[in-house]
């Protein structure tokens, strides 16, 4: 009887602690640390973190959202992640090496809109691109674009010859500066972009052309972060299901994709060998149409 006592109170006290654990997690507070913006002017970090505090919100948990010590470029972040050396969350394009070195969270951050590309160019280029008529003649210039992005290794294989540059503020100057044709950009960035170009040679954003390759710009922590990448999906998903995700959407970008009159432009086709088997194109919720009315 004095044993069978004993195992009970043992249970009970075991129990007891298991309950003052779970409390002790449930009002915890998630500390999740994001890549530091370049300046205090780059705007660049302003929706994936209204989307993250979107996500969190949703599950009710206590967080903090900081950034980084230190800017670092996105090549580095992204190893930093993959160490788990102080960064835990970074929002980028998906590719399958980078989906082999960190968990993604597959839901994209901007409906598939990243994959929506215009371009800047110099004024004094304007006239060449009315001579373009069809991808081979658009193939014959050479694009600018990041040494370390997913869209170059894209663009090579769709082959154009990419001129490349780690510095973002670099590949501006030498679009300016005529050491390539045309700088691709989304649809979601290039309005920004062009407003903010200083340079003594006229930027402008081509007016008829386009071309679009499928791809998801997604979080990303890392790999053995699966609590946390719990969290951010369950967050993510409710915020679908509910429709405060398509709301914020629309708010931020809704100028932004009447302005790029895609309707109008010759968009064309690249394929992207590098996306992902597992890229959720079948949940049609999730991107963008640029058929709907």
């Amino acid at each position: 009887m004095c044993c069978k006592q004993g195992v009970l109170s043992f249970i009970k006290l075991g129990l007891f602690g298991l309950l003052l654990c779970c409390v002790d997690v449930f009002a915890a507070t998630w500390l999740i640390t994001y890549p530091k913006p370049s300046s205090e002017s780059d705007r660049s970090s302003d929706y994936p973190l209204k989307v993250l505090t979107l996500a969190l919100e949703q599950t009710g948990v206590k967080y903090e959202l900081v950034p980084s010590r230190k800017f670092y470029t996105q090549g580095k972040n992204l190893i930093r992640l993959k160490d788990n050396r102080e960064i835990n969350v970074v929002w980028s394009m998906t590719d399958k090496q980078r989906e082999q070195d960190l968990l993604p969270i597959r839901i994209p951050l901007y409906k598939g809109l990243i994959g929506w590309r215009l371009f800047l160019i110099r004024e004094d280029m304007a006239e060449r691109f009315k001579y373009i008529q069809k991808l081979e003649h658009l193939q014959k210039l050479s694009p600018i674009q990041g040494s370390d992005w997913p869209d170059t290794k894209i663009l090579q294989s769709n082959n154009f010859n990419v001129i490349t540059n780690r510095d973002h503020e670099e590949l501006a100057r030498m679009l300016s500066n005529a050491q390539g044709d045309f700088f691709p950009r989304s649809m979601l960035e290039i309005w920004d972009e062009v407003a903010s170009f200083r340079s003594s040679n006229k930027v402008i954003i081509q007016p008829s052309l386009g071309f679009y390759y499928p791809t998801a710009f997604y979080f990303f922590v890392n790999s053995k972060s699966t609590p946390l990448a719990h969290l951010i999906t369950t967050g993510l998903e409710k915020a679908i299901k509910n429709g405060e995700f398509e709301a914020l959407f629309l708010e931020t970008y809704h100028d932004y994709i009447e302005k790029s009159n895609i309707q109008k432009r010759k968009m064309y086709l690249l394929e992207n060998t590098f996306l992902p088997a597992e890229t959720p194109l079948d949940r049609k919720e999730l991107w963008f149409d640029a058929h709907a009315d």
